[in-house]
């Protein structure tokens, strides 16, 4: 698998301290420059704007549901690669939302998925480059209440057919052709925030930590999650396959579930 940077375990480390504080400042105040040094001290960080494109509702319909998508301007890249995307929600109690890790050869590293708001924040794509270089870009999101909302189930019923996964297949999908596919896991993704409404008691933190994605053996993407991934965690990605060949999907939860799920990519005809 990819070499992994595993800031998720520091980053949750530095919240029981200093970062968790500037996340709990008062509003007027920006927790960015705090997130910023404790991902990549003592580095400088270029606006990204021109080439990395946000885009997240102005004030989200569901908190707990919130779409968001990092589109790459091919044409703007200028020979830029793309190493790894860090997904950050600034005001979130976990930041860190998601890290993903790409090869060398990844035919476009735009990404969506849906996350937890937690209050009203700017949510950041830290993108580090095969150079060394890092660049970001921002978007304000209004929303609140995301990371305690109630769970759609309990978790007894959030258990049954917990790490089923589904991959929405474009049917022009064609060898040597760019396709964007769509990966759902059904897992609740608890953040330890919520309460069972019937106990009363809160529900242990339990989330999708790890997904590698593969094709004919060859690395695709490979993600590290949090808790402020949304419940039923979605993924679409690009895929530029050499050959029909098998996609193969492994994850693996904060409680140590395996779960995986294989496809032929590009589907037969």
């Amino acid at each position: 698998m990819f070499e992994r940077m595993m800031r998720l375990t520091p980053i949750a480390v530095l919240l029981a301290g200093s970062i968790a504080g500037a996340a709990a400042r008062a509003d007027d105040t920006d927790p960015w420059p705090d997130l910023e040094a404790a991902l990549y001290p003592g580095k400088a960080v270029t606006e990204g704007a021109g080439f990395i494109h946000i885009t997240a509702p102005e004030r989200a319909y569901d908190a707990a549901v919130v779409p968001v998508s990092i589109d790459f301007d091919a044409a703007k890249m200028q020979g830029i690669a793309v190493k790894t995307m860090t997904l950050v929600i600034d005001k979130n109690p976990a930041p860190v939302a998601a890290v993903f890790h790409y090869p060398a050869d990844t035919a476009d590293p735009s990404i969506a998925t849906r996350v937890r708001v937690n209050e009203y924040t700017n949510v950041h794509a830290l993108v580090e480059t095969t150079d060394g270089r890092l660049f970001a870009a921002a978007v304000f999101v209004k929303a609140a209440g995301g990371c305690s909302a109630p769970a759609s189930k309990n978790p007894e019923a959030a258990a049954e057919g917990i790490g089923e996964m589904k991959l929405k297949i474009p049917k022009q999908a064609a060898v040597a052709a760019p396709s964007k596919l769509e990966l759902l896991i059904r897992h609740p993704n608890f953040t330890g925030m919520q309460m069972d409404q019937v106990t009363r008691y809160y529900i242990p933190a339990d989330f999708v930590q790890n997904v590698d994605i593969t094709h004919d053996g060859k690395e695709i993407l490979s993600i590290e999650g949090n808790i402020s991934l949304s419940e039923n965690p979605a993924i679409d990605f690009w895929l530029k396959p050499k050959t029909q060949g098998v996609l193969r999907v492994k994850a693996t939860d904060s409680n140590g579930r395996k779960f995986e799920n294989v496809w032929l990519v590009p589907a037969a005809s």
